[in-house]
C-alpha cells in the first residue's frame, strides 16, 4: 500500500514554492506555480501536481525553463492579447496574459491570449476554470512535444495537446468544465506508471510498430494512443495550429520533451479564447446552460465532465489532500 501524508492546499503551495525559489525560480513564477501546483491536488490530478515540481526544479536547474524569465505582453489589435514566455515557465505567462484579456473580453464581447517561447502549464483546465470564475466562456489549448503518431503512421508527429472548455456557473464554479488530451490517457500517467514500475493498461499507448503495449517504458519510446482513433489525431493537428501556428510557438516535431534535461527549452505555446455570454443570448445564456447539464446530472449513473473534479476540490478545502509520501520526500530533500 502506498504510504501518503495529508497536507492543507496552504502546506502544497508553501511548500511547492520554496522548492521552486530555492531551485532559481523568481518568487512572482513561483507562486503562480505554486498555486496551481495546490489547486491540482485539490482537484485530485496528482500527475500534474506535486509529482511535478522535482521535475520542474531539474530543467530550472539545467536550463530547460527559465526561473528568472520575465514575460512580455503587447496588444497588436484590441481584441488580441500576445504574450512571449521568453522561455520561462507558462504559468507567469499566462496570468499577465489574463490582466489584459479579461477586460478585453468584456468591453468587447470576445478576446484571444496566445504564448509562444512557452512550457508546460500543467492542467489546462485550471486556466480555463479561473476564467470562468470570472463569467466568461474560456477556451483552452496547448500543444506539446511530438508523442502521437498520424493515423496509419507510427513517427509521433502531433502532441497530448489538450483542449478544454470551461463555463460559467451561479455558484463561483465552473458549470461545466471540459478538459482533455488528444490521446487516450496524459503522457504524465504513463511517466507516473513508468516511474513506479507499474504496467499501463491495453490502449493507452503503442510500441515503435504501432503495437499496443502494457509496458509503460515502451509506450514512451513509441507513440501515445490517440482518443478515438483518427479523431484524437484530428483534435491534436487542431490544437497544434491553435497553440503553435497561430501563437508562433514551435511545432511539437521541433520540441524538446517535457521530461528529462536534453533539448533545452521547448518553446511551445499556448492559446485562450475568452468569450462574454451576456449579450450574445438576450440573456437566457445561464438558463439555456442549467437545462443542458441538469439533463445529464438527472440521469442516473451519468457523468458530467467536471464533476468530479468540483467535488474533490470543495472537500479538499476543509479535508486537505493525501499525498504520495515518497513524492513528498522528494521535494523536501530540494530544500536540505
Amino acid at each position: 500500500m502506498t504510504e501518503t501524508r495529508t497536507l492543507s492546499l496552504a502546506e502544497i503551495e508553501d511548500l511547492s514554492f520554496r522548492a521552486l525559489v530555492a531551485a532559481g525560480t523568481l518568487e512572482k513564477s513561483a507562486r503562480a506555480l505554486a498555486l496551481a501546483t495546490a489547486a491540482t491536488e485539490a482537484d485530485g490530478v496528482a500527475s500534474h501536481g506535486l509529482a511535478y515540481i522535482p521535475i520542474y526544479c531539474e530543467h530550472v536547474r539545467c536550463g530547460k525553463v527559465d526561473g528568472t524569465a520575465e514575460p512580455v505582453l503587447a496588444r497588436p489589435r484590441p481584441g488580441v492579447v500576445t504574450v512571449d514566455a521568453a522561455t520561462g515557465f507558462a504559468h507567469a505567462a499566462i496570468d499577465l496574459g489574463f490582466e489584459a484579456l479579461v477586460p478585453a473580453a468584456r468591453e468587447q464581447g470576445i478576446a484571444v491570449l496566445t504564448i509562444r517561447n512557452s512550457y508546460n502549464c500543467g492542467v489546462l483546465g485550471y486556466h480555463t476554470f479561473r476564467l470562468a470564475q470570472e463569467g466568461l466562456v474560456a477556451l483552452g489549448f496547448t500543444n506539446a512535444p511530438a508523442s502521437i503518431a498520424p493515423s496509419g503512421g507510427a513517427k509521433p508527429v502531433v502532441g497530448t495537446n489538450p483542449f478544454s472548455v470551461a463555463v460559467p456557473g451561479a455558484d463561483g464554479q465552473p458549470a461545466l468544465l471540459i478538459d482533455q488530451s488528444a490521446s487516450t490517457i496524459a503522457k504524465s500517467e504513463v511517466m507516473k506508471h513508468a516511474r513506479e514500475g507499474k504496467p499501463i493498461p491495453i490502449g493507452w499507448a503503442l510500441d515503435g510498430e504501432g503495437n499496443p503495449t502494457t509496458d509503460p517504458n515502451v509506450g514512451l519510446k513509441g507513440s501515445m494512443a490517440p482518443s478515438g482513433g483518427y479523431k484524437g489525431v484530428g483534435i491534436a493537428l487542431l490544437t497544434e495550429v491553435m497553440a503553435a501556428a497561430l501563437a508562433g510557438a514551435t511545432l511539437g516535431i521541433n520540441a524538446s520533451p517535457f521530461s528529462g534535461t536534453a533539448g533545452g527549452p521547448p518553446r511551445t505555446g499556448q492559446c485562450f479564447i475568452a468569450i462574454d455570454p451576456g449579450e450574445m443570448s438576450g440573456g437566457s445564456f445561464n438558463i439555456i446552460v442549467s437545462e443542458l447539464v441538469e439533463a445529464i446530472r438527472f440521469q442516473e449513473g451519468a457523468h458530467l465532465p467536471g464533476d468530479g473534479r468540483r467535488s474533490r476540490r470543495l472537500a479538499a478545502r476543509g479535508d486537505g489532500v493525501a499525498v504520495n509520501a515518497a513524492t513528498l520526500a522528494k521535494i523536501e530533500a530540494l530544500l536540505t
